[in-house]
């Protein structure tokens, strides 16, 4: 089938995994592993029979609120931790051991961070969302304050900032561009990687009403694959900017009450977490997984267990795909 003309419907969707924690970000391995976060203070390692063991990492203070997360090639987590208070972004061993990985910067303490990615040169790159708190105070397309930190052999800095909600963001195939889904300012924007870090930010493509932009994960056709939050919509972006939507799930006026909301720069914490699905309940995230990565993983906000679905076209390779642990 043409990936392009692919189309799913939510009783086409198989689940995986139980009794998971916020399964809000999700990873795959080549020897069929799958890891969630675990909000929890850590991940959920997932084996080939579907069961599940829990990693976590103690400190001192709350447990680190575990949202987006890489795998580094030595088998350490890099979680993002979403507390408000002492949040940044940390260091998972696969003993269990926990140490900061960066929780401040120039002497300022980070604020909660949303995502945490490793490249092929293993590149670490951190998502801040928001300098507001709480963070739903930045659930607006007017505010723009999120920023991104790149961790290299020149140490960490701010690569880009003034973004509308820093999501995801990830370097794609060709080791080029990076691409950052902007929430709140409903778009997908990437930036060129350079010697100093990143170019000037460029709109890739722009999402119309109800779609929030979370998840992002490059196939072998050079399209992505975004989850949109609150729609539960999967929408494929080819190279050349053309947007399908594959698979949507969501209760039109409760999403026209969301809207509306948004819009007039009132949505809240209730808005993200009352979704009225019968199946998906508000997907995050999106990896690709299976012998020959053409097993999606949906990570979620709301529920217990992951989606999963059959794609017509490979995942592209991620940077811990051959990691064992």
């Amino acid at each position: 089938m043409n990936a392009n003309n692919f189309q799913l419907k939510t009783s086409d969707l198989s689940t995986y995994g139980t009794g998971l924690t916020r399964p809000e970000c999700v990873l795959c391995l080549a020897d069929g592993t799958v890891i969630t976060s675990n909000s929890a203070g850590g991940v959920s390692i997932i084996g080939t029979d579907g069961k599940h063991r829990d990693l976590l990492g103690q400190r001192d203070g709350p447990a680190v609120a575990t949202n987006g997360f890489a795998l580094t090639r030595e088998g350490d987590f890099l979680l993002a931790d979403l507390h408000g208070e002492g949040g940044g972004a940390w260091r998972l061993s696969k003993n269990g051991d926990l140490s900061p990985l960066l929780v401040e910067l120039d002497g300022v303490a980070l604020p909660s961070a949303n995502f945490v990615g490793v490249d092929h040169r293993d590149r670490i790159w951190i998502t801040i969302s928001t300098r507001h708190d709480p963070r739903a105070l930045a659930y607006r397309p007017d505010v723009a304050d999120g920023f991104i930190i790149l961790m290299d052999e020149r140490g960490a800095r701010i690569v880009a900032d003034g973004v509308g909600y820093t999501n995801e963001a990830i370097v794609d195939p060709t080791g080029e561009w990076l691409y950052v889904n902007e929430t709140f300012a409903r778009r997908t924007s990437r930036y060129r990687i350079d010697d100093n870090g990143l170019g000037a930010r460029e709109t890739f493509v722009e999402y119309g009403h109800g779609t929030y932009p979370d998840g992002l994960a490059f196939d072998e056709e050079g399209a992505f694959w975004m989850t949109s939050v609150v729609s539960n919509r999967v929408i494929r972006v080819t190279a050349d900017r053309q947007q399908h939507i594959v698979l949507e799930e969501n209760d039109p006026e409760q999403l026209a009450m969301v809207e509306a909301a948004f819009q007039a720069g009132e949505m809240g914490r209730e808005h993200m977490d009352n979704i009225k699905t019968k199946v998906m309940q508000s997907i995050s995230s999106i990896a690709f997984g299976g012998p020959d990565r053409r097993t999606a993983y949906l990570g979620n906000l709301l529920d217990s267990t992951l989606y999963t679905f059959q794609s017509p076209v490979p995942g592209a390779e991620p940077s811990h795909w051959n990691v064992r642990l």
